[in-house]
């Protein structure tokens, strides 16, 4: 591969004078930020927020010739946010998402380049006490951290870069669907005990998963309709964590304190994978950690994350036949550590990081790798953040492709990203 050095440092030259130009005239911009709560009385309210997220991105030969950078501006997410009370112990969280809003299109169709507004969430929430709660509704499937934290509250900005778990793989609810942005319809019972000073968070859920259609030829694997199951147990060894639920994040920024999370989770659903012809279940396991460190006499936090995932689905057979459900089948990990600044530029401090992914398909299709740079400018958390980043693997030109003929090519991408929410 030839690589376009001058090409490279413009790019990372233009992605530093963006972060510089941020902290240089943050000292002028004012800190406020607004709120959005109804309340009748403690019991009884409703809130709204929102949240989006955008970013610029060259990637190396993924221009229309072919051989030149691309140069893109995306919308990754728009999010609305719409949660309330109804008594002391039932609750609601309605939330909707932009499915087209990035490149190429999203998984819901979409009218070209405009917008395409549907639903995300819509969870009942029976909340009792910390040792037993019950969600019921649309909502994540409890699988490795990198999914529950959503893409707002990881540590990097963009977070999924191993395989898909099937809610998350698929592009839609229904017959040739298995749920759409980590999402399914289902019920999940959580809650949390404390055996020996220590946090374990306990997570059983039963979710429809993959949908097959019937009749006179029948399309996919799951002609039977069974169901999928998925848990999880997180151990926190130090200080425990305080999300929403069973949901969790990247990091805390140091305000959590010291923290150190060790998980399992796995789903499973009977004739979950493959084709009608040459159906498999489907079974992961995942095991993910994250530590965080709030140094001593104030010198900063550092932060790892890491993930182990390993899948069983759909047999070599099955790929090619136009009804298959073809997943990923191998190994694969990612870690990655972060190190925030204590000390403030502007309105923000400066977190840099590095990242490493590794992707092991058992299908006769390639290794896929990726190293990942970057700098967060970090202002109010997972809330307002400014990101810039440069990767080098092929993990993006050989996307969601794990057949035996699965080819691409390891690239340069540079990357500047920020997000909001409230």
């Amino acid at each position: 591969m030839k690589v376009d050095h001058k090409r490279r440092w413009k790019t990372v030259l233009v992605a530093g004078a963006t972060m510089a130009l941020v902290a240089g005239m943050a000292a002028t911009v004012p800190s406020a930020y607004a709120g959005g709560t109804i309340k009748a009385d403690d019991d009884k309210y409703i809130s709204i927020g929102m949240g989006i997220r955008q970013s610029f991105n060259s990637q190396e030969n993924a221009a229309a010739s072919g051989t030149a950078y691309s140069n893109e501006f995306a919308i990754n997410n728009a999010r609305i946010y719409i949660n309330g009370g109804i008594h002391k112990y039932v609750k609601f969280a309605f939330n909707t998402e932009c499915f087209n809003c990035a490149v190429g299109g999203g998984a819901s169709g979409g009218f070209g380049g405009n917008s395409s507004i549907g639903l995300l969430d819509a969870i009942g929430q029976f909340e009792f006490n910390e040792l037993a709660n019950l969600w019921v509704g649309r909502t994540l499937v409890p699988t490795e951290r990198g999914e529950l934290n959503g893409p707002f509250y990881h540590a990097v900005f963009d977070g999924f870069r191993t395989p898909f778990n099937q809610a998350d793989f698929s592009g839609n609810f229904g017959a040739g669907g298995a749920g759409l942005y980590g999402r399914d319809n289902g019920a999940v019972f959580f809650g949390k005990v404390h055996p020996g000073g220590t946090h374990l968070q306990y997570v059983a859920s039963v979710f429809t998963g993959l949908r097959s259609a019937g009749g006179a030829v029948p399309a996919g694997p799951n002609q039977g309709n069974s169901l999928k199951y998925a848990g999880r147990l997180t151990l926190n060894l130090l200080n425990d964590e305080s999300n929403p639920g069973y949901y969790t994040s990247g990091t805390y920024y140091g305000t959590a304190g010291d923290i150190l999370a060790i998980a399992i989770a796995g789903e499973h659903q009977k004739d979950g994978a493959g084709s009608a012809l040459n159906k498999s279940d489907f079974t992961s396991f995942v095991s993910d950690i994250l530590f965080e460190k709030v140094l001593p006499n104030n010198n900063g936090v550092f932060t790892a994350n890491a993930e182990f995932k390993r899948m069983w689905s759909q047999n070599l057979a099955a790929f090619g036949q136009g009804d298959c459900f073809c997943m990923f089948t191998g190994t694969s990990w990612t870690a990655y550590a972060l190190y925030l600044f204590p000390q403030e530029i502007g309105i923000g401090r400066f977190q840099p990081y590095g990242r490493y992914t590794s992707i092991s398909p058992l299908h006769n299709s390639n290794q896929r790798t990726e190293w990942e740079l970057g700098l967060n400018y970090v202002i109010a958390g997972h809330n307002a953040r400014i990101s810039t980043y440069w990767r080098y693997g092929d993990i993006a030109t050989n996307f969601l492709n794990y057949s035996p003929t699965a080819a691409g090519a390891k690239v340069d991408s540079f990357h500047v990203a920020l997000q909001l929410q409230y």
